[in-house]
């Protein structure tokens, strides 16, 4: 193998896709594409935590602007990398949906100092088992990894429907909907018709023509611009230093270790698309940026950090593998932490043009994961059972929010996210078939 690698990459090749840095005219729109189809996701978190606890708006502002800078700093650190950190990858990083009820009921019970510092364990406990997991990347086959990614990508679409369906509450469902309509539409003529310079920035297109088509349907709200401070400052201290509270770590460490178990998928994901970084070391400084960056945002009054799948979607969306872009969009989300009338700006893109844009992006990382999955054996009857199981049980928590209701509130935090269930199943199911007892005399389908 290594001899057919060093063959079609001599050492007078050009650097790598991921390693060029385009030129500035092209550099900043690129970049601020990554920031508008992220910013919705990490402003969502605090916001909903925030809301649920009961917070003034001036304290969920403070929540949604360290949260900004935290992923900013994440994101520059995992798309450039610093010694032993980073995957050197185009990923961005932001906070999880995955926490927003453990931190809702952890924050009810011990305040959200607690959370924080639950946030702050969980990043370190992330830094320490980052090793093993690169050692235990071979339990992580196509099998696993695709259909996790697949999980990630479409149970990610009833919240872009959300987006859409949330400027129906005054009346005009009708007019959200055909905005929605229109921008994903246009994502497809850009990509189908412009030249490949201009299909790169397809989805930025997209958003801008929506955002205008918005005006004269009343859809656009531009008050939260003129309400905005121009500048400001996280304050992390206005929620007390954090506590550490044993059942609060608990459920935190779970949540962790799905962020984990998505990050590796992510990794790898986005490793395959630009054609490098698919291995064991970039998973293990990947997940070293995660800890690190959990450790850094508990610290910062904010919430455990991951990589986002929309970076994911876009990469294979735009085709553009540099790392310099998505680095840059984490720059730009410091800046807006600092700046919130900045923030407020973004945020003022429609609903249902930002959902039309994410239904593309949520549909892609699906598309990416069963991409994934083709690679492996799915004639073999225990893959397809593997397959079957993991999705059918992944999709219980779409369809029936309350199906486990009934059940204590820490066993919930797992089986209320699709993508845990989706990841545990599969890799259990795996390590059953393929890597105990008998089962490992099996050849297993090549990754």
């Amino acid at each position: 193998m290594a001899v057919v690698e060093h063959a079609v990459a001599p050492a007078h090749q050009g650097p790598h896709p991921v390693d060029v840095r385009p030129p500035w005219r092209r550099l900043v729109p690129l970049s601020l594409q990554h920031l508008l189809v992220a910013y919705a996701g990490m402003a969502t978190m605090p916001l909903l935590v925030g809301t649920a606890l009961h917070l003034p708006e001036d304290r969920i502002r403070l929540l949604i602007s360290a949260n900004l800078l935290v992923s900013g700093v994440a994101t520059v650190l995992q798309s450039l990398g610093f010694k032993w950190f980073g995957a050197r990858l185009p990923i961005v990083m932001g906070s999880t949906f995955t926490a927003i009820t453990p931190a809702i009921l952890i924050g009810q019970e011990h305040g959200l100092a607690a959370v924080f510092g639950a946030t702050v364990v969980s990043g370190l406990v992330t830094l320490a088992v980052a090793p093993w997991f690169g050692r235990c990347l071979h339990l992580f086959p196509p099998l696993v990894t695709g259909t996790v990614i697949a999980v990630i990508g479409f149970s990610l679409v009833p919240s872009a429907a959300g987006l859409i369906a949330g400027e129906g509450s005054d009346g005009s469902g009708g007019r959200g909907l055909a905005l929605a309509a229109g921008t994903v539409l246009l994502v497809v003529v850009v990509e189908r018709v412009a030249p490949p310079a201009l299909a790169r920035f397809s989805v930025l297109i997209a958003m801008a023509v929506g955002t205008v088509a918005a005006l004269p349907l009343g859809l656009f709200d531009g008050s939260g611009v003129a309400d905005a401070r121009v500048v400001t400052a996280p304050d992390p201290t206005a929620f007390g230093a954090p506590t550490f509270v044993v059942p609060a770590i608990a459920a935190m460490l779970v949540v962790q270790l799905v962020n984990m178990v998505e990050s590796v998928g992510d990794t790898l994901a986005v490793g395959q698309i630009v054609g490098r970084g698919d291995d064991a070391p970039t998973v293990v400084r990947a997940l070293r940026a995660d800890g690190a960056a959990t450790v850094l945002s508990g610290a910062l009054a904010s919430f455990p950090i991951v990589t986002f799948g929309q970076s994911v979607g876009l990469v294979s969306v735009t085709r553009v593998k540099s790392r310099h872009v998505v680095a840059l969009s984490g720059v730009l989300m410091v800046v807006l932490a600092f700046v919130p009338v900045l923030g407020a700006a973004v945020a003022a893109v429609p609903g249902p043009v930002l959902g039309g844009v994410s239904l593309v992006m949520f549909g892609t990382v699906g598309a990416v994961g069963l991409r994934i999955l083709a690679r492996a054996d799915l004639t073999e009857p225990r893959n397809l059972l593997t397959v079957a199981l993991a999705f059918a049980l992944g999709m219980i928590p779409l369809g029936a929010p309350d199906f486990y209701a009934p059940l204590p509130s820490y066993v919930r935090t797992v089986l209320d996210s699709g993508i845990a269930i989706t990841g545990i199943v599969a890799f259990l199911l795996n390590l059953l078939f393929h890597h105990t007892g008998a089962a490992r005399l099996r050849k297993e389908p090549a990754r």
